[in-house]
Formats: C-alpha cells, sequence, structure tokens
C-alpha cells in the first residue's frame, strides 16, 4: 500500500467515511422515522426521505469534486 499514489488513498478514505456515514444514518434510521411518527407521519416521511436524497447528494458532490479538480 505504500507504493500507492496519495489520489487512491484519499479516494479510499473518502469510501470509507461515506460508507460509514450511511451505516450509522442507516442504521438509526428506523429508530428516528418511529420515534418522529408519533408526533407528525409527514414528518418520519420527510426525514426518511432526506436521508435517502442525501446519499445521493453525496455521491454527487463527491463527483463535482472529482471533475472540477480533474481526476
Amino acid at each position: 500500500m505504500a507504493d500507492q499514489p496519495t489520489g487512491n488513498r484519499s479516494a479510499i478514505i473518502a469510501a470509507a467515511l461515506i460508507f460509514l456515514g450511511m451505516l450509522i444514518g442507516g442504521y438509526f434510521l428506523p429508530d428516528a422515522v418511529n420515534y418522529l411518527a408519533q408526533y407528525s407521519v409527514w414528518l418520519a416521511v420527510a426525514v426518511g426521505i432526506a436521508f435517502v436524497l442525501a446519499v445521493f447528494l453525496v455521491f454527487w458532490l463527491r463527483g463535482r469534486y472529482q471533475k472540477r479538480h480533474g481526476r
């Protein structure tokens, strides 16, 4: 791993952080949605949709960053 360029290492770290964030968010999402559904079903649905859209937003932003920096 010592002979890999720095770009590969940063891509691996970014992928690991994105995956870890999705894993933690996905783990707590059902509990959060169930808790919020006690107050408002629409709020619970909005949080679920926001989580799914956030996943795509992160990958879209990552792609823009890579495109802008020529990677």
